[in-house]
């Protein structure tokens, strides 16, 4: 597999010395998603949502908001803070950074993380997320 586009926050080194293994999976199409409408998908037992930028590039996170417990980040509202991609999410507004899921407006609560995973495009147009546990 030729990866052509990637999106992440660790290099494989760090994964490996870490002790986390990594297999990238296919999950969707490119096709299959829209700019800056978020698509929920299955990895493994995991719910994620997936981002497409105007730039092409792709993000993943998990779809469980951290701070409402509901699977609803894929239904959240891309944006940007700075040169920050972001979403926002749909239950109680709080905002991510797609790039580590750091919470950048927390709403006077407690910051949480929303986890994120690394995500490639193929040639061909495949998306593959790296398997192994959320950066």
């Amino acid at each position: 597999m030729t990866l052509v586009t990637e999106t992440e926050t660790e290099t494989e080194t760090e994964r490996h010395a870490q002790g986390r293994s990594s297999a990238w999976t296919a999950v969707c199409r490119l096709d299959d998603l829209e700019v800056e409408r978020g698509r929920a998908a299955l990895l493994g037992d995991r719910q994620i949502a997936l981002f497409l930028l105007h730039d092409g590039r792709v993000h993943a996170t998990a779809n469980l908001d951290p701070y409402s417990g509901a699977h609803v980040m894929s239904r959240g509202i891309v944006g940007t803070r700075g040169d920050a991609p972001t979403v926002a999410s749909p239950m109680y507004k709080q905002v991510f950074d797609l790039r580590t899921g750091a919470c950048l407006d927390t709403q006077g609560k407690d910051p949480r993380m929303l986890p994120v995973w690394p995500v490639a495009v193929n040639g061909e147009g495949t998306v593959f997320i790296r398997d192994g546990g959320a950066a």
